[in-house]
């Protein structure tokens, strides 16, 4: 049961009013706060337990989750140890929403030192119950407080200064606990639901995987006859279908060249051209044309336009998961030129439909084989020449047709049930972010039999 009960000023304007029983510190009245340990790569990989970045913005400060070691001496065990009621705060990221994310250790974890990109924040009174400020320290309104404190240049960044002076609600202890106890049935039961409708969309989303896979390699007809495919990981395919080389069909191009910073302008009054970005390609198995940036090309400037039926394909990235990734343009579009990370691929074989191409190419059967040719360590590369000597299957013009027409039917009804579960996700995910907040910060009341 939540029952509403009477308030007073806080004294902090974004808090407003608050319960009467319920008093204000400054973080720096409650405890102190020390940065984490800060080494290079040989420090880490092996020893004692680790408590990451990751860590802690995913909340998972605990011994049976986290997963970094760390060759700490007894010395740094000491400094930056992991204790019980502990709070830890992710202090830099290259974006402001990822800065002041916080953990609080339930258990103390024995021998484990923490990241150097982190702050911990140890309290020194029994004023603060620690499965209070689990939920505390992550409501809404402290975010709000952080961001607007936080400077953002390169990196953003969270001081010890600003964190020092978060304003904190401190309830009765018994107070503290019903809520810590509310919150933990309440957000356990949010969480529970939220799973299960993870579940369903890894379904899905392995239901399209596999019916583009099946698809693309096997055709719409379940009875024809087949052959051997000459190539390993796709083996058997339709008996009429040809095998051929990406290179006996068309050609790749680069991406734009010898361009800085300054060339990338997003001033839509200037005479710049259009511009096709990374995650554009990344996020789309078409091309959405609303979603281009803008780049300045000189007179005489010799760089690849694209144009409509063009496939693009990502060369570079950061992890596995984007690299080699493709996406069709359909249409038409004023000057356009393409991200440096990625190449297009241009169509000159006119049996060829850039649909059925492109869905063959986004393939995880395909995408898969390219992704063995990954090389590099901060950032993973594909080789021009291993994508011209790609190998792909091609059924008859017609078939090509009725694959495309079918896989753009069957994946956008899939799409359109995942971006329903996602929308109820996002719904619990409010829900659970609201109840905490307006929880912790006084505005629902929790009683004993809540």
């Amino acid at each position: 049961m939540i029952e509403k009960v009477k308030y007073k000023d806080s004294g902090f304007i974004f808090l407003g009013n608050i319960p009467e029983s319920w008093d204000t510190y400054r973080l720096k009245e409650l405890g102190y706060l020390q940065n984490g340990i800060s080494k290079g790569g040989d420090y880490f990989g092996y020893g004692f337990p680790f408590v990451s970045y990751g860590d802690i913005y995913n909340d998972q400060v605990e011994s049976s989750k986290i997963n970094g070691l760390a060759n700490s001496t007894k010395e740094d065990q000491k400094l930056y140890s992991v204790k019980a009621g502990d709070v830890f705060f992710t202090r830099t990221s290259e974006t402001i929403d990822e800065i002041g994310i916080s953990s609080t250790c339930v258990s103390t974890i024995a021998k484990a030192t923490f990241s150097g990109f982190t702050i911990r924040f140890r309290p020194t009174t029994s004023k603060l119950y620690k499965g209070f400020s689990k939920y505390f320290f992550k409501a809404h309104v402290n975010r709000l407080y952080l961001t607007k404190q936080i400077s953002l240049v390169t990196r953003a960044s969270l001081g010890q200064g600003i964190l020092a002076n978060l304003p904190v609600l401190i309830p009765p202890i018994d107070e503290q606990t019903q809520i810590a106890n509310y919150l933990d049935r309440k957000t356990q039961a949010i969480d529970k639901k939220a799973e299960l409708l993870k579940q369903k969309i890894d379904k899905y989303k392995e239901l399209r995987k596999s019916l583009i896979n099946q698809t693309i390699t096997k055709g719409l007809n379940r009875n024809i006859e087949l052959k051997e495919s000459g190539i390993e990981w796709i083996g058997k395919i339709p008996k009429h279908w040809e095998v051929k080389r990406l290179k006996d069909i068309g050609f790749l191009y680069s991406g734009l060249s010898g361009k800085s910073g300054d060339d990338f302008n997003q001033d839509e009054n200037s005479d710049n051209r259009g511009f096709l970005p990374f995650t554009n390609i990344a996020s789309n198995t078409y091309i959405d044309i609303e979603n281009f940036g803008k780049v300045i090309i000189n007179k005489g400037e010799k760089q690849n336009k694209i144009k409509k039926h063009d496939i693009f394909f990502l060369m570079s990235s950061e992890g596995y998961e984007d690299l080699g990734k493709a996406a069709l343009l359909i249409d038409d579009i004023p000057e356009t030129y393409l991200n440096s990370f990625c190449k297009g691929f241009r169509i000159t074989n006119n049996q060829v439909l850039p649909k059925y191409l492109n869905w063959m190419l986004f393939a995880s059967v395909f995408r898969e084989t390219l992704l063995v040719q990954g090389k590099g360590f901060t950032r993973i590369n594909l080789k021009m020449e291993k994508i011209n000597d790609f190998e792909i299957i091609l059924p008859t013009q017609d078939e090509q047709k009725e694959i495309a027409q079918y896989l753009d039917t069957k994946t956008s009804l899939i799409d359109s049930i995942i971006a329903n579960i996602e929308k109820q996700m996002t719904g619990l995910a409010e829900l659970r972010k609201t109840l905490i907040n307006d929880v912790v910060s006084g505005k629902l009341k929790v009683s004993g039999n809540s």
